[in-house]
């Protein structure tokens, strides 16, 4: 009966993970220790749009454990993160409307308890979208976090086609 319970709050902790979240796109992976069994462990960088505030996009560096535990998606990455956040269009959301706090990304960084989340922030004062990448568990918070702000500018649509990009060798 014990048993039972527990593989109950197992699967609903990983459904509810896995339905919860709101994910992003990977952008690459370097390694950074080599494991003789399994996958080395790495620093990943993803990126993911501000869902409620068009023009916004974030990259969030995080390292993921390797070895046969990571192989194996059980393993528990380390709470070592950044995030950089920048207006990449016009943003036309009005400040007034957004709430005050609103998460826009979490990601599971162990089998049950632990993740990943970013909350966006208004300052209104400073016409600012604030947003904190920081690591949750049940049972205990971590202090690592990480900060990057987004003020909010005009943006300009230049007249005509985009320009392109030279490489110069």
């Amino acid at each position: 009966m014990r048993v039972q319970t527990w593989v109950w709050l197992i699967l609903v902790a990983m459904i509810g993970g896995a339905v919860g979240g709101l994910h992003a796109e990977d952008i690459g992976c370097v390694a950074t220790t080599f494991r003789v069994v399994g996958a080395n462990d790495q620093i990943c960088v993803s990126a993911f749009d501000d869902p409620k505030v068009p023009g916004v996009a974030c990259h969030l560096s995080q390292a993921r454990t390797g070895g046969l535990k990571g192989t194996l998606g059980v393993a528990e990455d380390r709470s070592r993160f950044s995030i950089a956040c920048r207006q990449i269009g016009p943003i036309t959301v009005e400040l007034a409307k957004l709430p005050k706090e609103e998460d826009v990304f979490s990601e599971r960084t162990s089998l049950i308890f632990k993740q990943t989340r970013v909350v966006r922030m208004v300052d209104r004062t400073r016409r600012t979208l604030v947003y904190l990448a920081y690591s949750t568990k049940v049972v205990e918070g971590s202090p690592f976090n990480s900060v990057s702000t987004v003020p909010i500018m005009p943006w300009e649509v230049p007249d005509g086609p985009a320009p392109t990009q030279s490489r110069q060798r």
